[in-house]
C-alpha cells in the first residue's frame, strides 16, 4: 500500500520533531547538566595531586606540606613550627578545596575587590600540586545573607579588566581560621597520669 505524499511527509517531519526533542530536551540537558556542574567547581585536581599548602589569614601564617611517608600523619606542619599536623582538621579543608562548588559567579571591576573584603582578603590559601601547578583561593567577607563567602579562584593578573567573584561555602572560614594549636596532631593522653606532663613510657615485661 502507497502512502500519500502529504502523509509521508507528515511522517518524516515527525520523526525529525522526535529525534531533535531527543537530542536537545534529553540527551542535551544531560550535557548541559555536566557543563553547569563543572562551571560550578571552583577548582579540578584531586586530593592526591596535592603536594602543599600556605594558609594566611590575619592571625597566622601556616605552611603544611604533604608527609613523604604514607604512613599517619599524612601532614606535617613546616611553619610557624615544625611537627606533624592534624589529619582531620587539614583533610576538612582538602575536601572543602577538591570538592567546593561555586554557587554563583560576579562579574566586578578589579576596583571593587575592596567592598567584597578580597583587597586586601580574610584569608589566602595558596595549593602547590605535586607537577608544580599552583592554585589559589582568596576568600572575603560573607554576603548579605551571610550563607556564603565571597572569593576568588585563581584570579587573573589585569587590575583594569572585570574580575570573577565566587560565592562559596561558609565553611572555608571555619576551615580557616583556626588557632596554631588546633592544626597541631593531638597529644595521645592514653598513657597519661593526672598530674604528669609527659607521658608514662611502656611497661617492660618482668622475668
Amino acid at each position: 500500500m502507497k502512502l500519500p505524499r502529504t502523509t509521508l511527509i507528515l511522517i518524516l517531519l515527525a520523526l525529525a520533531l522526535g529525534g531533535f526533542v531527543y537530542f536537545y530536551e534529553i540527551r542535551g540537558a544531560t550535557v548541559r547538566e555536566e557543563t553547569k556542574e563543572q562551571k560550578q567547581k571552583i577548582f579540578s585536581f584531586r586530593e592526591d595531586d596535592v603536594e602543599s599548602l600556605t594558609v594566611k589569614t590575619k592571625k597566622l601564617t601556616l605552611n603544611l606540606e604533604r608527609s613523604p611517608e604514607s604512613s599517619n600523619p599524612k601532614w606535617l606542619i613546616k611553619s610557624p613550627i615544625s611537627g606533624p599536623a592534624n589529619d582531620a582538621i587539614v583533610s576538612y579543608l582538602m575536601d572543602l578545596l577538591v570538592k567546593g562548588n561555586s554557587e554563583r559567579t560576579l562579574s566586578t571591576p578589579a576596583k571593587q575587590l575592596g567592598e567584597f573584603a578580597l583587597d586586601p582578603p580574610q584569608a589566602t590559601i595558596n595549593i602547590t600540586l605535586k607537577n608544580r601547578q599552583s592554585h589559589q583561593l582568596i576568600l572575603g567577607k560573607s554576603n548579605f545573607n551571610g550563607r556564603f563567602l565571597y572569593a576568588q579562584a585563581d584570579p587573573a593578573a589585569k587590575p583594569d579588566s572585570n574580575i570573577n567573584v565566587l560565592l562559596v561555602s561558609t565553611d572555608f572560614a571555619n576551615a580557616v581560621n583556626r588557632e596554631l594549636s588546633e592544626w597541631k596532631q593531638p597529644v595521645d593522653n592514653s598513657q597519661k597520669l593526672p598530674g604528669l606532663s609527659t607521658p608514662l613510657p611502656p611497661p617492660t615485661n618482668s622475668k
